[in-house]
């Protein structure tokens, strides 16, 4: 029988999740399928979930907005995942759903492939938002054993995160010692990267474009910067062992999902 997972999102059709997966799929030769699923709406990312419970998906990714439903519909769920206050994963076996969170796995994968020299351990790293994210982020940081901030327009969302996790909130003069700055925005955040170190290392969670302007004026002031594209592909790997049982076979899924996107490596 083909075994038939997803990335569940609302927009979704942007999401290159299929085309990693997918090729991983192909390698490895498995009768699976892994596609987009648009939910308009909670009560339809619920119904989505009782198929898994039906047998009908072996489990999900899920992106924005309803990562924090995927914890809230699932019957267990790993200690990242109740940390982070959301999962990007279900898995569905026997009519129960397990909830987890590989985004933090994917932060520091990324991390580790293109910032290597940068060791967070007693160092400060801040993180600019305050949604899930933000969460997932701060949340793999300090286990790493950073000395994590976040910083936020909104000062009570950030406090709400802060003492979930057992962070600190910033502002921004706080820039100036960072090692590490991470935008979990949305959007492009406005803040003056000339405040920051010469060695400082900034990350972008969004992945299109790839090189966002954030990552672009990072560049251009000759500081080491790390795409979210780096990110999706290192969550996506925990993922994929989850979904379908085995590790993803050896293929450059970076080039193919640059391919896709349109974009030279």
């Amino acid at each position: 029988m083909t075994l038939v997972a997803g990335v569940a999102g609302q927009p979704i059709a942007h999401s290159l999740s299929p085309v990693i997966h997918g090729a991983w799929i192909a390698a490895a030769g498995l009768d699976a399928v892994y596609e987009r699923f648009g939910p308009a709406d909670a009560d339809g990312f619920a119904e989505l979930v009782d198929k898994g419970r039906a047998g009908t998906l072996c489990g999900l990714n899920v992106t924005a907005p309803f990562k924090e439903q995927a914890l809230a519909l699932a019957d267990e769920a790993s200690a990242t995942a109740r940390t982070c206050g959301a999962a990007n994963l279900l898995v569905f076996e026997d009519g129960r759903v397990r909830a987890d969170s590989t985004d933090g796995m994917g932060l520091m994968a990324a991390l580790a492939e293109q910032a290597p020299a940068l060791d967070v351990r007693g160092r400060p790293a801040v993180v600019l938002g305050a949604g899930g994210a933000a969460r997932a982020a701060a949340a793999a940081l300090k286990a790493a054993g950073a000395e994590v901030g976040v910083l936020n327009r909104t000062v009570e969302r950030a406090r709400a995160l802060a003492d979930d996790l057992g962070v600190t909130v910033v502002d921004v003069g706080a820039l100036g010692e960072a090692a590490l700055v991470v935008n979990a925005l949305s959007v492009a955040p406005t803040i003056d990267l000339g405040a920051l170190r010469a060695d400082a290392v900034l990350m972008d969670m969004t992945y299109r474009p790839l090189v966002t302007p954030f990552l672009a004026e990072g560049r251009a002031r000759g500081l080491t910067t790390v795409d979210g594209l780096a990110m999706l592909i290192g969550q996506a790997g925990p993922s994929f062992r989850a979904l379908f049982g085995i590790a993803p076979p050896d293929v450059d899924v970076r080039a193919v999902a640059l391919n896709a996107m349109g974009e030279a490596g």
